[in-house]
This record gives structure tokens, sequence and C-alpha cells, in this order.
């Protein structure tokens, strides 16, 4: 069986996404398609893959109704095609309040079921005077952490901001996960000082694997995002990242290096807190 490979191959799909929701759609399926024939058995997109709008409220537009849309059919679609597990990035998902929308990761198992959707708990606020953004403005912030099972491991979901908030890996690990996601679509400004930082300290503290598919490159909206997509490993190795434009990073995800490092270094079993 699958689940009993010491290996897994991953892949961290990094996109310059457009205020254009097909174009975008079609550059995901694109990339899934790659990255499985290249081997990997989880593909995770980006924050944000299916549309980098001209304005906060675009979301608002196209945001899709829990468990039915095409967004969320066409990441059904792609898993089955392709046989692979797909993390979903993040698509608007509607609430209650028809100004506010739910940043919702949703994941899907190689026969296209959806086994997972986690909603973004940090929203993210900066103005350094030149740049300014207030996800609150239009998102409304989810309140549980998720982890699912795919071939014997445990995988945890957060999204971007998230990374900033190591309580919310805690709670994902218990159990341990063997997996961290952390589908991004980081700013220029803040990549450069934090991304490669936040996350290999993830890695390192829970000693899991990370995978972070970005956003990279100037979109056409005049935003530029930060990219280097990576994964990482439990000792915070970096094992692939890419910098900028569309593309896929492969891994393996080697299951006796996240037991060695344990072993060598039980931290997790010397919590007090």
């Amino acid at each position: 069986m699958r689940y009993a490979e010491r290996a897994m191959k991953i892949a961290a799909l990094q996109m310059v996404s457009t205020p254009d929701v097909a174009r975008n759609l079609d550059t995901a399926a694109s990339l899934i398609d790659e990255a499985a024939r290249s081997g990997a058995r989880l593909v995770a997109l980006p924050e944000y893959f299916c549309l980098l709008g001209r304005r906060d409220t675009d979301k608002l537009t196209v945001a899709e109704a829990d468990g039915d849309g095409p967004i969320q059919r066409v990441l059904a679609d792609c898993a089955r095609r392709a046989g692979v597990w797909v993390v979903g990035g993040t698509l608007p998902i509607r609430t209650a309040d028809p100004q506010r929308v739910r940043n919702s990761c949703c994941v899907y198992a190689p026969d296209g079921s959806r086994v997972a959707r986690y909603d973004k708990i940090h929203l993210f606020a900066y103005d350094n005077g030149r740049e300014h953004y207030d996800e609150a403005r239009v998102l409304e912030a989810g309140d549980a952490p998720v982890a699912f099972e795919a071939e014997g491991l445990r995988i945890g979901l957060s999204v971007c901001y998230d990374v900033r908030f190591p309580e919310l890996y805690r709670a994902l690990g218990r159990p341990p996960c063997d997996l961290l996601c952390v589908p991004s679509s980081f700013t220029y400004t803040t990549g450069q000082a934090h991304w490669e930082l936040l996350l290999r300290a993830r890695a390192v503290e829970n000693q899991a694997f990370v995978i972070a598919p970005a956003q990279g490159g100037t979109h056409e909206n005049g935003r530029r995002t930060f990219g280097h997509s990576m994964v990482i490993d439990p000792w915070g190795e970096v094992l692939g990242v890419r910098a900028e434009g569309a593309g896929v990073v492969l891994a393996e995800l080697d299951r006796e290096r996240i037991a060695a490092v344990r072993q060598q270094l039980p931290a997790l079993s010397h919590r007090r807190l």
C-alpha cells in the first residue's frame, strides 16, 4: 500500500495570479498535471490562486457556496484526473454577511472527494506609509485549527499570515503533524524580511516538513509578491525553492527523516506548557 512507502514526493506550486479566474484555473490545472507527471502524490496551490483582483471586494463577486461552485469543481476534477492529493490554496467562501467571505483552504483526495476545509484564522494588516493592507475589510476570520490524514501522514493546514502565530501550529500538534501546509501570498516587503525565517522556524520547532506554495511575481493589479515557494525538512533544511514566476517545486517527504529528527532531539516530548 502507498502509505507504507518510506517517502512521498510533494509539490509546492507557485503562481502569479491575475484578476481573471478562468486564466488562473487553467494555470493551476496545468501546474497540477505537471507535478503529477513528475511523480508528486500531494500538490499544494498558493493563497488566492484563483484570483488576485484589482480591489479587495473582487473576492465577493466570485465567492462560492461551501461545497459547490466552479472553483471547487475544478479542484476536485484536477485531483481526480491527476490522481493526487490537492491542497487548494485558498478561495473565497460565502458567509451570512454578504460583505464578508472566508478565505478557505479546501483539500481534495485523489478520488476528487473533499476531505478538509480550513478557514484562515489570522487576518493580515500592514501599513508602512507606502503599502496598505487590511484583510478584515472583506474577510471573516476562521476559528478552528484543521488537520487531515493522507496516506498515513497527519497534515496540518494554515494560510500565509498564520505563520507568524506559532500557537496555531502547537494546537495542530496534538498529535504531531508530519507536514505543515502554508499556502501564501506574502508581500515582497515582508517576504524579504521574514518569509524563510518564519517557515524554517515552524519546521524546526514542530519537527515536521513544511510545504509553502506562494504567489511570486508582479501581478496585473500592480502588486508584487515575494514568491520563494519552498519545501523544508524537519531540521530546517530547504529542500527546494523557486524565487519568482509560475512553476513547480518538488521534494521528497521522507518518513524516516521525521522519525530520526524526533528520536535524536526529542523536543516534542519535552514540552511543559
